[in-house]
């Protein structure tokens, strides 16, 4: 029975998503909603996210709180650079050394670069560690490389990895 369903709570939690989802409590919509909670408890289960460990609630907020200023940062000067074309701003491909090892903290990570206007995480080489990303406004490779090991990398790993 654990490995028909081996996130309970997982499961409970989409399948009343997916009833808000679709505004409906019939017969037909939790059984569907039952097996996409079902996929879903599977898919998770199968990413053997491994041990958790100690809550590091306060680091948590200020991740959050960095990312949603960068992200309105970033925001606005994406639409700057859309807005008003200045020949000094060029996009380009960097090449980012990362010390984390915690599938998890890279997740994170990944989701953070991508959610950000302006940058996309396009690969990560495992064997050398290092990150690929494009920035759209691409002035000095240092400050970026900079930027995403004290900003964000230093963090992660205080909190995943500590």
């Amino acid at each position: 029975m654990i490995r028909l369903i081996p996130h309970p709570f997982l499961g409970l939690a989409l399948l009343a998503l997916w009833l808000l989802l679709t505004q409906s409590v019939s017969p037909g919509q939790i059984l569907l909603g039952a097996a996409a909670s079902l996929i879903g408890m599977q898919a998770y289960a199968a990413l053997d996210a491994g041990p958790s460990g100690r809550l590091r609630v306060r680091l948590i907020f200020k991740l959050a709180g960095l990312v949603a200023a960068d992200i309105a940062r970033s925001n606005l000067a994406v639409a700057a650079v859309i807005l008003f074309r200045q020949p000094d701003r060029v996009a380009g491909f960097i090449r980012v050394p990362i010390a984390l090892k915690n599938r998890q903290a890279l997740a994170m990570l990944a989701l953070i670069v991508t959610a950000t206007p302006g940058t996309l995480w396009v690969d990560f080489d495992r064997r050398n560690g290092t990150l690929l990303l494009h920035v759209l406004d691409l002035v000095d490779e240092e400050v970026w490389v900079r930027l995403i090991k004290d900003r964000y990398e230093a963090l992660l790993m205080e909190i995943f990895e500590a």
